[in-house]
């Protein structure tokens, strides 16, 4: 095992890292701390800009509802370090697997750094259907999750606007209709199988296939709701709030340069139960292979991949405690 790490807050060494985490989120943060507290050199490499740094509170994590992301992840930083984990402010430009089966990250400070293991934490980005108005407003009036942001909502009137899965946007527009006795779901296009429409009609919600064409602040909100939807026939719906279902991008490009297999059934990154890849030595949690995990599931990702990184990292070490299996191991594979 390397003894060259420092803990704390700074730049890594110049020798070998048991574990590099990228992406210093709920999931990142969390791996980090398993393996800091199993006394594993770890570095988690983050820019410090996550998916859900608009949002003010987040919800349905036990005995944090209502916390705010700075502070969720101000404290998990806090914990990273206590433990003896390093924190690197970059960003990843480049990876790759070397001949001896460690990793060489190249960052966007042209410096690299080496590691025997890596878990890829990177999340998401989220793409909105162009109506405009909607990315002005995202994380503030325009939403994406009922159960993050539904209890908040209740008794407003709601709109819902279609995105890339009808079905996506008809599940958020029935998860509200338990909220609020006053749910349209706006299809703008959007595939609703007539079944389906005939299940949200009889829910309670009601259906607008007239194209969206801007979403904006209402006129004089005094005493009502604040935003407006409006259609290309001249209509117009005043709601509380917005909730559209956005096509997902994984931040997986160091997983691609690794050579990470996907799944076939939905084009992400592979991952098994514990979150490893296909590629020894390399895991994923959270966002980036489980789009609609909360921080909650991100959290628990994270510390999974932790301990089966902590332990695959144990396999590589004890053959070599071995003397007559020394000369034979040959390094890390």
């Amino acid at each position: 095992m390397d003894t060259t790490a420092q803990p704390g807050t700074g730049s890594a060494p110049e020798g070998l890292w048991d574990a590099v985490i990228i992406g210093g989120g709920a999931a990142g943060l969390s791996a980090g701390v398993v393996l800091a507290r199993a006394r594993f050199t770890t570095v988690v490499v983050d820019r410090g800009e996550p998916r859900n740094h608009l949002a003010d509170h987040m919800h349905g994590y036990l005995t944090r509802d209502g916390m705010s992301p700075k502070e969720f992840v101000t404290k998990g930083r806090e914990e990273l370090t206590r433990y003896g984990g390093t924190l690197l402010p970059a960003s990843v430009a480049d990876a790759r697997r070397t001949s001896d089966g460690t990793f060489a990250l190249r960052l966007d400070d042209a410096r690299t750094i080496r590691a025997r293991s890596v878990l890829v934490a990177t999340g998401l980005a989220d793409e909105l259907p162009a109506v405009p108005g909607l990315a002005e407003r995202w994380a503030s009036q325009v939403l994406h999750c009922p159960h993050c942001h539904g209890w908040e909502l209740r008794g407003r009137t709601i709109a819902v606007i279609g995105g890339t899965s009808g079905a996506v946007s008809g599940h958020h527009a029935g998860l509200m209709r338990r909220h609020s006795s006053s749910v349209t779901f706006c299809v703008n296009g959007s595939e609703v199988s007539d079944a389906e429409r005939r299940r949200l009609t009889a829910y309670g919600v009601r259906l607008v296939d007239t194209p969206v064409t801007r979403v904006a602040s209402a006129a004089d909100s005094a005493g009502g709701e604040p935003m407006t939807i409006e259609f290309d026939d001249g209509e117009a719906l005043s709601c509380g709030a917005v909730f559209v279902a956005p096509r997902p991008v994984p931040h997986d490009a160091v997983l691609k340069m690794v050579g990470a297999g996907e799944n076939p059934e939905n084009g992400l990154v592979a991952v098994d139960q514990h979150g490893a890849t296909d590629v020894p030595g390399v895991w994923a949690a959270g966002n980036v292979v489980h789009p609609r995990a909360q921080v909650v599931a991100a959290a628990g990702a994270g510390s999974t991949a932790g301990i089966g990184m902590a332990g695959w990292l144990l396999e590589q070490e004890l053959p070599s405690a071995v003397p007559d299996q020394r000369r034979d191991a040959g390094g890390v594979h």
